[in-house]
């Protein structure tokens, strides 16, 4: 297998085999694999009738569905190389990577950024909107897509061949384009199963967007190698219904889904005193006999305790949830104790767009939620003297589109892609202990580097210092010193700043402070730079204080 699309073209002798479920107008529809190769052979025809030839670039701006599947699929097996964007992403970003990968078609759910395209651009790329009320100069779907002319093809290619070009998030400067191959992914893919049990039986329930590179190959990828049914979930708001409903077996997610999930248990317990000391009780039992060290008294209460407490809980997530695999931000320690706790398996792994993405991850059977397990089978690891992980293999990306300087300082002569994250290997695992680079990752994935942020807030004459944190948390807070004491007043003048920003490099809160940041009271360094860990150790309890209020919300 050379070409990402003959993940598809292999269950084509069993067409009838379901794929996909997706909520449409009112209700629940299954897709079949010739279901879905119908679809992509009609934009295989559409993407010969405009005369697009291997290499040329196809970006997506959809959200997840089958529509998305079959536009991919059929870009790949064409040779055309796919360049996925975020349905909420800003136009100027979005116009960006249209611009830098010199996209030929964008096919989007919508127009609603059609305006600032035009602006932003000089020439616009074809766009084709699934949505019939589409204005010129982009053309709805059903008048531009032709019947089928021909089978779903899936052409003979270099399996080092592009086939997909994915822009970071841009947290210094402008976004990276990086460049991965059919062989990338599909190694990647490979290596997974090898870690836990997959087959054809398993349903696969999709939270996150495809354009991040976690969904797409552990949720996307990674169950049509093995015929695994997905669902798309209908959105947040939806979570729990879905769950229930459609009970999958297998969950990809970011750790703050399951942060969502435990705070909806705790406020259902919060008015029964009793049922809540039990949850306790039933979490901190299992805990101890996964970790080995169960007492006598654990033996006696763990099977009555799962049984009454831990499975009505699991029960809102279908019942048969086997596994939860977290991935693109740290996973806190309390959420892990508890899902496992209550006896669903969680596994954190780990891994970076460059990496296809997925470098390491826990195993059933060796499992510590503390690290993020052991690398994949024939991944290669090792750190340098700077304590940064360095990786090497058929995962590593061929480079940034467009950008040589970049790829030769994240990939040296010896083809090691620096991670940029400092870490310690024991036991054969990876212990992330930092970032080389001041990145911040909330619990949700996304990245911010909170200089850009920083520099944008500090315009405003009412902020003296500021330093921003949200490692790990599901938003951003602003540790500021100022001479305003009214921090809803000050969130507000924050906030107008980053207009131009993602919405989720908004600040939620800020802390005031009018002592302000000095070399002689260890707060900033000879260069006058903050010393970010000093600062926030110095306003632990506020920091976490303002989060406990805020989840509370």
């Amino acid at each position: 297998m050379n070409n990402l699309a003959e993940l598809l073209a292999q269950h084509l002798a069993k067409p009838e085999c379901l794929l996909y479920r997706q909520f449409i107008d009112e209700g629940w529809c299954d897709f079949n694999a010739a279901d879905i190769a119908a679809m992509a052979a009609r934009w295989q025809a559409a993407f010969r009738r405009e005369g697009c030839v291997a290499g040329d670039r196809v970006a997506l701006c959809m959200k997840n569905g089958v529509h998305w599947i079959a536009a991919d699929m059929a870009a790949l097996g064409l040779g055309l190389i796919v360049v996925p964007t975020f349905v909420d992403d800003n136009a100027e970003n979005i116009a960006w990577c249209l611009q830098d990968s010199g996209a030929r078609l964008l096919i989007s759910d919508h127009a609603r950024f059609l305006e600032k395209l035009q602006v932003n651009l000089q020439t616009l790329p074809t766009i084709v909107v699934l949505r019939d009320d589409a204005t010129a100069p982009a053309v709805p779907a059903s008048t531009w897509l032709p019947p089928a002319d021909a089978a779903f093809e899936v052409r003979q290619t270099d399996p080092d061949g592009i086939a997909t070009v994915v822009y970071t998030s841009g947290t210094v400067g402008k976004p990276k384009g990086v460049m991965l191959s059919h062989a990338n992914i599909l190694g990647n893919i490979r290596g997974i199963p090898n870690c836990f049990d997959l087959t054809g039986n398993d349903r696969f329930l999709s939270l996150l967007p495809l354009s991040h590179m976690f969904e797409r190959t552990a949720g996307y990828y990674l169950p049509l190698l093995v015929g695994a049914q997905v669902v798309y979930a209908r959105g947040i708001n939806y979570l729990a219904d879905d769950l229930r409903e459609q009970r999958p077996t297998i969950v990809m997610a970011v750790p703050r889904i399951f942060e969502r999930l435990l705070a909806r248990i705790e406020e259902a317990l919060a008015t029964s005193p009793i049922k809540r000391m039990l949850f306790h009780l039933a979490v901190a039992a299992g805990w101890r006999s996964f970790n080995g060290d169960e007492t006598w008294l654990d033996r006696l209460l763990l099977l009555p305790l799962r049984q009454h407490i831990a499975r009505p809980i699991l029960e809102r997530f279908g019942g048969r949830m086997r596994v939860a695999v977290m991935g693109g931000a740290a996973l806190e320690l309390r959420v892990a104790r508890a899902f496992i706790g209550l006896g669903l398996p969680m596994l954190q792994g780990y891994g970076l767009t460059e990496t296809s993405p997925v470098i390491a991850v826990n195993r059933l059977e060796n499992n510590d939620p503390s690290s993020v397990g052991p690398p994949l089978q024939g991944v290669e690891i090792r750190v340098n003297e700077a304590g940064e992980l360095l990786v090497r293999g058929s995962l590593v990306m061929k480079g940034y589109w467009n950008n040589p300087e970049a790829t030769q300082q994240a990939i040296d002569e010896a083809d090691w892609f620096n991670t940029g994250d400092v870490v310690e290997i024991k036991h054969g695992r990876i212990y992330i202990r930092g970032r080389s680079k001041n990145i911040l990752v909330l619990s949700n994935a996304e990245k911010i580097a909170p200089e850009d942020v920083e520099k944008a807030i500090l315009d405003d004459p009412a902020f003296e210092q500021v330093m921003l944190v949200g490692e790990g948390k599901p938003c951003l807070v602003l540790l500021a010193v100022t001479q305003e004491t009214d921090e809803k007043l000050l969130t507000r003048h924050a906030n107008a700043r980053l207009v131009g920003l993602p919405r989720y490099a908004r600040v939620r809160r800020v802390i005031a402070t009018q002592d302000r940041w000095e070399l002689e009271n260890g707060l900033l360094t000879p260069t006058l730079k903050v010393k970010r860990r000093a600062v926030y150790e110095r306003y632990r309890e506020r920091i976490e204080a303002a989060y406990a209020g805020l989840l509370n919300i």
